[in-house]
């Protein structure tokens, strides 16, 4: 299953780009929203399976497969991340999709810190981490309003 979802990722990747290429014209708002929901909702679905229970087995006690999850996770973000970065953009909106990912790259490093936090048995050092990857996920959100983003939008209180 995991193989499929790569494979098609890959593929829709590649197929963007191409388009990208073939266009070379100003990207609008719509057309960047277009390209860049698929990616976000394959990594919103990846992130959303890995993270099932999550909560649960941190509640348990099992800080370990909680850590190993958000680790999951952020390999999962960095990976969108960098399919997003590598779409074409709307020349008036740079900064602020360049603020956006900067975000995203933060929130990849907050998941992988709370992963090691939690596989180190740091349970208040984790809940340290979740306050700011709440924090940052809010930031994130608002950098990109704009463009009505369904998928690229993290809703905070569907982690874990």
């Amino acid at each position: 299953m995991r193989r499929t979802i790569a494979i098609v990722c890959g593929s829709l990747t590649v197929a963007l780009v191409l388009a990208a290429a073939a266009f070379a014209a100003e990207v609008s708002r719509e057309e960047y929203k277009a390209s860049a929901e698929p990616i976000c909702h394959a990594s919103a679905t990846a992130n959303e399976r890995i993270l099932t229970g999550v909560r649960k087995e941190v509640r348990a006690g099992k800080l370990k497969t909680a850590g190993a999850k958000f680790a999951a996770a952020s390999r999962e973000q960095a990976r969108a991340l960098r399919e997003l970065e590598a779409l074409p953009r709307p020349t008036a909106d740079e900064a602020r999709l360049a603020k956006w990912f900067s975000y995203l790259k933060v929130e990849a490093g907050l998941f992988a810190t709370a992963g090691k936090k939690l596989k180190a048995g740091d349970k208040p050092g984790a809940e340290h981490v979740f306050t700011k990857l709440t924090l940052n996920v809010n930031k994130a959100n608002l950098q990109v309003l704009p463009f009505g983003f369904n998928y690229c939008r993290l809703n905070a209180a569907k982690l874990g």
